[in-house]
């Protein structure tokens, strides 16, 4: 299993922009490094997974494309989540 769910409302409660909110890019964001996290230190044992690889490259781009539309919407924001998350840029 990925994340388990106390994981899961962990980094959602500390993501989170209102009371209610599970569904905003900041969140889908910090969920999708922290799966995609996981699955890089997966293929340091599996090497050879490349079903999971394939998960990988689409979390990867989903990614990618949250990024993108947060620094669209809002640059303050896209700035705080990578520095938040250790992503380069």
């Amino acid at each position: 299993m990925v994340l388990q769910t106390a994981q899961k409302k962990e980094i959602i409660t500390k993501f989170k922009t209102s009371d209610n909110d599970t569904g905003s890019p900041e969140v889908q964001i910090a969920l999708l490094t922290a799966r995609i996290e996981y699955l890089t230190q997966h293929f340091s044992a599996y090497k050879k997974d490349h079903h999971s690889r394939r998960g990988l490259i689409r979390a990867v781009n989903q990614r990618r494309k949250l990024l993108d539309y947060l620094k669209r919407k809002n640059v303050n924001k896209y700035k705080e989540i990578l520095k938040e998350l250790n992503l380069r840029k």
